[in-house]
């Protein structure tokens, strides 16, 4: 037996060892654990009886994995285990795998590529964390690479991976490793034997049973062809299963890749195979995958499946069991012609299902990726089975993220690694070979033809060219002659498949008839985007060498030399203009084949700049030639703007489009510019020219041998004139490419934002988009935009925006050649109206140009050439004899700035003091031709928009003509002008001083004056200050003192017919747009619902001061006749029955509709009432005061009460008409019958249940709502700091006060014995002699809901029968002060009795007001005594008590004011005198235990004797605590990533697979969920809703809002079926939100936008929001809400 290594042994001699001997060595040991295997592993997997996954995991643990592990530790794993710990160390890379959606983080400094990622805890960890990152969600399969020192420039290691000790080599004991080695040689080829086995009812030799028995599984497999739906379906039909069971076997298929769906005998599997064959291709063209597999083949590829897990296990132990597993993997098999393992299993990787794979990808992850040189090895490997791989992957039908070939960015990323390959394998020959053989089928005569092709193979062939990226993304620092002689060879193969797209897709025009059938185009320019990052990393590449750049040059001539495609047909010919001949043959692009795609011609193009930088080609070429097609390109593109192309269909329109976008510009558009300078550089600028002319087609035209008459050829030849003068401004101006001028990549970058901002102020994610990117997805924005631009921040809605500094707008060029024409138009008129708002001219200059290289500078020439002049002179002849036909204002505009750039050049070379001799003489050749025309169209109307460009011109010409004769004196003339200039501002000095000083002078003059006459300026008031409020008299709005409501006159406009129309109580009906909703903003008990609401014992009639859920009524103020509502109310049913998903937007059947002018969601009208005229008889109330005591108010009361239960009750009602009493309104019968709608509405929404008009909890549910949004309002006042009146918006004043009034008007609608009932319940809480069995204490009510219902109900008491009355003004004013009274002080004791948990301990000021609470606190403790030990009362105990009744009263001020509408006394939030006074309460509210002391005295006894005060206070039972906590959305952290890392330890409570999740937080409670995901589906309503619908049913009464954190978005929701998503609180530094962190930039929470949202919650908007989104929004695909 070979002996096992040492424990310092390398790696390398680990994998030199000899394979034979170590295979002999294991022979011994591999027939006893196949055996083994034989005999347990079919008695766990697959048998008859199916075990729960519990029962499989342990008997596989115990009976199979437990032994092996004995085996491998030679004792008991556990102290195994501990032993290898304590000499282990922590590896040095991460290597955590992502799941699918997983945040991943890259450092845009430090990374060395965009694929380079760390997981969220490296990077928490990591210096990365305050560098420029950006955040994404992973697509599965790569993993962390902290540690890898290659793939960052600095900081490799978080805090966590940091370097200790070397890990490399390995650590096991010889015996260990003895043992490791010789179990991995048998379990591995058994675990690859299963994984790839095809025998589905034979096992190998070694491992079949003695008997076999006739059981069989029928297998279904996952595909991507079939939804979940339709195997569902199949399922059901084939194998005889329910619903559930179905949808149980289909997520599991999609989840692992396959599943059993029926075990039994041979002949019933075999029937349920043909049913679901049969069925699925009845569904679908495809039938789905299904197999027949026995029952012990079915168990040992079960058990192999877990042996992959197990193996990742025992590797993460140490790194020798992981090289252990790598040498075994990757050992050459002893059959030459079979492949090492690791080979086996990539190469079947196509055939294996989805869990077999990932379990593999997983296990190479862990082992060879992890070992720098066992990664080289797997790489040689990867790479010598790449073709075979890609191949497979493209005939697969799985996603590229479960395939094996989603590994070579693991590989060929690495610099080192990517290198190797190039030089011993050629990776780069091997790619492209891979690509032109799976395309070889769309070859045609050498090129390719798309025609008919497969759109999903052809997405999978392009994935290849990731992997070319990944291989040239880093360029090599040293050059080897190897990798020379490499990468030329595969730059060789390049070309040839660049060969095949030279020229492919040709389009011809066509005549007479429009094209019948588009041609096929997307997938040419499909990969032109594959290939443009790739054609410049190879320029790169070749640039870092000059040897490489060379030869890559000549190959690349050499290849293009050999492309024949589009050739000429005729020979050539001399043409002649202005003396001058051309020998050229001739081509029209109009008439002859054309194609776009060049990728040979603009690769050239780009070689050539880099190699004029570096030395001077010795070989001359045909420049002309080179150049013959891109400009062929330019001109077809030239053409179809000019409409030439309109018979050729939008493929060609589409394809012109992409060829100038900013997607494909670079490498197209861009580079056929270049080609073109390049030949203006080395051709005659005559020739050139008239080349021009001859592929324009105007070459006849400018030399005057042809006319036409036809108006849409005239047309034509004018918009081709147009975008010829438009290629010479292009190639004459355009000069921010480096090389090609002293430029750099920042300039150019920077010039492109001028120019995007010189359109519109944009954000930085447009600037983005309309920026080229690189190989790293880097536009280099960020290191510019400060120069040039100025940030504006933004407010609570839209983005902050960057606009252009001023200092930059002289380098906007109105004809940029990256604009499109909409934004050539679009910065055209901006500028010229900024021009005009600064007081400028609107001539739009061109600006000063860098100077050419000195290779280059020879293309100015073409501004002053002979033909430049003979093109200028015949346009502007046009214009000027006014020739309409043969000329245009952009024909004018374009000559004009040909012009202005031939005179900048002139200019520019006259001033440069280098220039010896300057040769550029436009001025001479234009003086007696074009500036003479100019001179003629200054004045013409026509060209009234281009005159002050004509006298900039004009100005210019004269300079330069000046510059030319007279230079020296011009400088005289111009030091003359300096000093002139001087002397001015020598006088304007001069006359400053002079004012400041007459300033000064009467300045001191007015202070005398004010000193002298001071008494005078005593007596005045001051301007500025505005004097405090003085009453003219004391408002009080309850009590013998109230004041008057005096008859008010209120004329409204119904916003549908603008009629005006009174609102009177006998008058047609006036209604308000209203939206009543549940809701739980005030709750002090989240997720608690009232749970006996249905029984109507307590909830409605009373309150719980939890306030679990309220009803409230919301209106945005606007008014209509009620005649006019339901007639708009029939037609919005009508007309959105038939919308498309309306039932998003409005619920039809619960009467829900949009208010017509501002489209404000409602669901009922509030009829307008108005008030009440009342004169008040203070005589006469003072007399009654007099007599009617608290006392003898609470006696009379409850008189009347016990007299509604007798049969004999005269002289109780009649004592209680004695106080005086009047004849109740009357409402017509609209108004009347829109109470009803309202109330009815109120109830339904409020109880869930149907509507009944005739529900004693009808007026319930009334004075519910009142009560309620009372608080909500008061709620949002004080969140905000603000008082309760003169803050309140319009919409909330004039809603409260319709609440308040319909509310009121109830008990004329209700049954007097319903209402009398009610207030008899409500009274008995503040009055316990009269109170039942089921009436609550006053620890159970909340006061404010109770007051409104005993204000709104105690009129009913006047009534009967046969009477029907209500109290007169004055008995009303004592029912409401003793009530009040009663009220306030049973909530002072409330408030007491709740304070149990603040520290005794005196502090603060002590005052009368303290002193009184301290003395009622002492009498409530002696009645409460038995209950609790209680403290001393305490300074914090009158604070929190102070607060507490404050908000009360403000929120009683309120309703008094709506109720009684006499004028409110409170200017300011802290006046609690005047809230007091206004209210009749004393200042300090204690007073009145003292003012009613004997009638207090036996109520506190028995208020505080209830059993269930006794049981609160022995803390039984929870008290709400006082004052209520104000509810607030839940406090986010700052940066988002803190969520983000919260959101990647989010376990779902319900699952325990790993599979992605969507956490999602509620922002009302904080609870994180797990939403759209099955596992957590729950039952609400008798339907299945996702965990988020479930939970906003409990915490927000059907309402929610949520934070979904990996997609970064806010959702609302408003019940099972309606929701909509709104923009993240979370920006950018750029002000921006970031959905689904497409952009990746770190996310900081911004306060001001968080707010907004929590006023949306609190102010009851969200279902508003909802329906405003969804109505803007055209849903074409409803989506499932209550799914999420």
């Amino acid at each position: 037996c070979a002996s096992a290594p040492s424990s310092g042994c390398s790696k390398k001699e680990i994998l030199s060892r000899s394979t034979g001997s170590a295979v002999l060595y294991v022979k011994v040991y591999e027939a006893e654990v196949l055996q083994y295997l034989k005999e347990q592993v079919p008695q766990i997997f697959c048998l008859k009886k199916e075990l729960s996954p519990q029962e499989e995991e342990e008997l596989t643990q115990s009976q199979l994995l437990h032994p092996l592990e004995c085996f491998l530790f030679g004792e008991d794993p556990q102290q195994g285990l501990e032993k290898l710990k304590q000499g282990s160390t922590s590896s040095q890379l991460c290597g955590r795998v992502f799941k699918e959606g997983e945040t991943v983080y890259s450092c845009r400094d430090c990374a060395i590529d965009p694929t380079c990622v760390l997981c969220m805890d490296c990077f928490q960890d990591s210096v990365h964390k305050s560098h420029r990152y950006k955040m994404h969600a992973s697509a599965g399969g790569g993993f962390c690479d902290c540690g890898d020192v290659e793939a960052w420039k600095i900081g490799p290691y978080c805090s966590k991976h940091d370097p200790g000790a070397p890990t490399d080599e390995c650590m096991l004991e010889p015996e260990l490793y003895e043992r490791t080695e010789k179990l991995f040689r048998i379990l591995l080829p058994y675990f690859t034997d299963f994984l790839v086995w095809e025998q589905n009812f034979e096992l190998p030799a070694e491992l079949q049973p003695q008997r076999t028995d006739n059981a069989h599984y029928c297998v279904l497999y996952n595909d991507e062809h079939h939804s979940y739906d339709q195997v569902i379906y199949t399922l059901q039909r084939s194998v005889n299963c329910d619903q559930a069971e179905a949808q149980t076997h289909t997520a599991l298929i999609d989840k692992e890749g396959r599943r059993a769906v029926k075990r039994g005998t041979l002949s019933s599997c075999q029937i349920a195979h043909d049913l679901i064959k049969s069925n699925s291709e009845h569904i679908s063209l495809q039938p789905l995958r299904v197999e027949i597999i026995h029952a012990a083949v079915m168990a040992h590829q079960t058990f192999a499946l877990r042996l992959g897990a197990w193996f990742q296990k025992i590797i993460s132990y140490s790194a020798g069991f992981r090289q252990a597993f790598c040498q075994v993997a990757l050992e050459p098999n002893t059959d030459r012609d079979r492949p090492c393992l690791i080979s086996r299993l990539m190469l079947h990787d196509a055939m294996m299902y989805k869990g077999a794979r990932k379990i593999v990808h997983e296990l190479i992850f862990c082992t060879m990726l992890m070992e720098t040189e066992f990664k080289r090895l797997f790489a040689i490997q990867f790479t010598k089975h790449y073709k075979r791989l890609q191949k497979d992957f493209i005939n697969d039908d799985h996603e590229r993220s479960i395939s094996i070939t989603a590994l070579s960015v693991q590989i060929f990323t690495v610099p080192t690694l990517a290198r190797q390959l190039i030089e011993e394998g050629n990776v780069i020959k091997v790619i492209v070979d891979t690509v032109l053989d799976l395309m070889r089928e769309h070859l045609k005569d050498n090129q390719f033809v798309f025609l008919g092709y497969n759109s999903e193979k052809f997405s999978r062939i392009q994935v290849i060219f990731h992997d070319l990226r990944y291989i040239l993304i880093s360029k090599p620092s040293v050059w080897t002659e190897e990798l020379r002689r490499q990468f030329l060879e595969g730059f060789r193969v390049f070309l040839g498949f660049l060969k095949c797209m030279q020229g492919m897709e040709e389009v011809k025009r066509q005549f007479g008839q429009h094209i019948v059938v588009e041609p096929e185009w997307e997938a040419g320019f499909s990969l032109q985007i594959q290939l443009r990052h790739i054609l410049a990393m190879f320029q790169d590449w070749c640039s870092s060498d000059d040897e490489i750049l060379l030869l890559a040059f000549k190959e690349c001539h050499k290849v293009l030399m050999q492309c024949n495609n589009q050739p000429f047909h005729r020979e050539a010919t001399d043409y002649y203009m202005c003396k001058h001949i051309l020998h050229v043959r001739p081509y029209k692009v109009s008439q002859e084949p054309v194609s776009i795609h060049l990728p040979i011609s603009r690769l050239l193009a780009g070689l050539y700049v880099l190699l004029s930088g570096v030395c001077l080609l010795q070989v001359s070429y045909d420049y002309a030639q080179l150049a013959e097609y891109p400009l062929r390109s330019v001109v077809l593109a030239a053409q179809v703007s000019a409409e030439m192309w309109r018979r050729n269909g939008l493929s060609l329109v589409s394809q012109v489009y992409y060829y100038q976008d900013v997607k494909c510009r670079e490498e197209m558009y861009d580079k056929d510019i270049l080609m073109l300078q390049i030949a203006a550089s080395k051709m005659h600028p005559n020739d050139f020219l008239m080349l021009i002319l001859l592929r324009f087609e105007l070459f006849d035209y400018f030399n005057g041998s042809c006319s036409s008459k036809d108006q849409d050829e005239l047309v034509q030849w004018n918009r081709l004139i147009e975008e010829m003068l438009y290629l010479l401004i292009v190639i004459t101006g355009e000069r921010y490419v480096p090389g090609l001028s002293q430029v750099t990549k920042e300039d150019v970058t920077m010039r492109e934002v001028i120019h995007l901002l010189c359109i519109e102020p944009m954000a930085h994610s447009s600037l983005v988009k309309g920026l080229p990117d690189n190989e790293s997805h880097e536009t280099g924005l960020e290191s510019v935009i400060t120069k040039v631009a100025t940030f504006k921040k933004p407010g609570v809605s839209g983005h902050g925006l960057y606009e252009v500094k001023k200092e930059r707008l002289v380098e906007f060029n109105p004809f940029f050649y990256h604009y499109s024409r909409s934004q050539h138009s679009k910065a055209e008129e901006s500028q010229k109206k900024r021009r005009t708002h600064e007081g400028n001219d609107k001539a739009l200059r061109p600006p000063v140009p860098p100077a050419f290289c000195p290779a280059f500078s020879s293309i100015v020439r073409v501004l002053c050439c002979d033909i430049i002049i003979h093109i200028l002179r015949l346009v502007l002849e046009g214009a000027a004899e006014d020739r309409a036909t043969h000329w245009t204002e952009g024909m004018i505009q374009r000559a004009l700035h040909l012009i202005g750039q031939a005179l900048i050049e002139e200019k520019t070379q006259l001033e440069d003091s280098t220039v010896d001799e300057v040769t550029f003489d436009f001025s001479l050749k234009a003086r007696c031709s074009v500036f003479l025309l100019l001179s003629k169209i200054k004045g013409l109307p026509s060209l009234e928009a281009q005159k002050d460009m004509v006298k900039w011109l004009l100005q210019v010409s004269y300079l330069v003509s000046f510059l030319c004769a007279l230079l020296l004196k011009i400088l005289l003339n111009i030091t003359h002008f300096l000093d002139q200039k001087a002397e001015r501002k020598r006088k304007a000095e001069a006359a400053k001083l002079h004012r400041q000083k007459i300033m000064a002078q009467m300045s001191a003059m007015q202070k005398n004056f004010i000193e002298s006459n001071k008494m005078l300026y005593d007596n005045m008031p001051e301007s500025g200050m505005q004097g405090e409020p003085v009453a003219s008299d004391q408002r009080v709005a309850v009590g013998p003192h109230r004041g008057s409501t005096p008859a008010e006159r209120e004329v409204l406009t119904c916003i549908l017919c603008q009629e005006e129309q009174e609102v009177v109580a006998r008058g047609p009906a006036m209604v308000l747009t209203a939206c009543v909703q549940r809701s739980t903003v005030l709750t002090q008990c989240r997720g608690k619902l009232p749970t006996n609401r249905a029984a109507g014992t307590l909830y409605p009639l009373f309150m719980p001061p939890e306030l679990t859920m309220g009803t409230h009524t919301g209106s945005c103020g606007h008014v209509m006749h009620a005649t006019c509502w339901q007639k708009y109310f029939e037609a919005v049913q009508n007309t959105t029955r038939n919308r498309l998903h309306a039932e998003l937007i409005i619920d039809l059947e619960n009467g829900e509709y949009l208010c017509p002018l501002c489209k404000s969601l409602c669901n009922t009208v509030v009829p307008l009432i108005p008030l009440e005229p009342l004169t008040f008889n203070y005589e006469n109330a003072e007399i009654i005061g007099q007599h009617l005591t608290l006392p003898r108010w609470i006696q009379i009361l409850s008189a009347r009460i016990k007299g509604l239960k007798s049969v004999t009750q005269d002289n109780d009602f009649r004592s209680i008409l004695s106080y005086g009493v009047q004849e109740p309104r009357r409402f017509s019968d609209s108004i009347v019958e829109m109470l009803v709608v309202c109330a009815t509405t109120v109830h339904r929404v409020g109880l869930q249940t149907a509507p009944n008009e005739l529900c004693p909890r009808v007026p319930l549910m009334a004075w519910n709502t009142c009560a309620f949004t009372i608080q909500a309002i008061e709620n949002i006042l004080q969140e905000e700091n603000k008082p309760l009146f003169g803050s309140l918006q319009n919409r909330q004043l004039v809603g409260l006060k319709a609440i308040v009034q319909f509310s009121a008007s109830q008990r004329l609608k209700s049954s007097h014995a319903v209402i009398q009932r009610h207030f008899t319940d409500m009274l008995g809480v503040l009055i316990p002699v009269m109170s039942r069995k089921n009436t609550p204490s006053i620890l159970e009510v909340d006061f404010v809901h109770l007051l409104v219902g005993l204000v709104l109900s105690v009129p009913s008491l006047y009534q009967e029968e046969t009477v029907d009355l209500q109290p007169s003004a004055v008995s009303s004013a004592y029912n409401h002060l003793h009530m009040l009274h009663l009220v306030t002080m049973a909530h002072v004791l409330q408030v007491l009795l709740s304070c149990t948990d603040f520290p005794s301990v005196m502090g603060g000021e002590e005052t009368e007001e303290a002193r009184a609470a301290a003395e009622l606190y002492a009498t409530v403790s002696q009645h409460t005594r038995s209950a609790s030990s209680r403290g001393a009362f305490s300074y914090f105990w009158w604070v929190k008590l102070e607060v507490s009744i404050i908000s009360f009263i403000m929120m009683v001020h309120a309703f008094g004011l709506m109720f009684g509408s006499v004028g409110s006394a409170v200017t300011s939030q802290g006046q609690m005198e005047a809230l007091c006074s206004y209210l009749s309460l004393p200042c300090n509210v204690f007073q009145l235990f003292q003012d009613h002391r004997d009638t207090v005295t036996p109520l506190l006894q028995r208020w505080c004797g209830n059993p269930a005060i006794t049981k609160a206070l022995n803390s039984k039972t929870q008290i709400v605590r006082y004052p209520r906590r104000r509810n607030r959305l839940i406090d986010l952290p700052e940066d988002y990533s803190a969520l983000l890392n919260q959101a990647s330890h989010f376990q779902c409570p319900k699952s325990t697979d790993d599979e992605r999740k969507h956490p999602t937080l509620c922002l009302f409670c904080g609870a994180m969920l797990c939403s759209q995901s099955s596992c957590c589906l729950s039952q609400l309503d008798g339907e299945d809703v996702g965990a988020c619908t479930a939970h906003a049913a409990t915490c927000g009464a059907g309402v929610g809002m949520f934070l979904r954190i990996r997609e970064c978005e806010i959702v609302l929701m408003a019940s099972k079926t309606r929701g909509s998503t709104y923009p993240a609180p979370y920006l950018d530094d750029y002000g921006e939100t970031d959905p689904h962190l497409g952009r990746g930039n770190p996310l900081h929470l911004c306060p001001e936008r968080y707010r907004k949202l929590n006023q949306l919650w609190q102010q009851h908007c969200i279902l508003e929001e909802i329906a405003r989104s969804l109505e803007v929004v055209n849903v074409m695909f409803a989506f499932e809400w209550q799914m999420l």
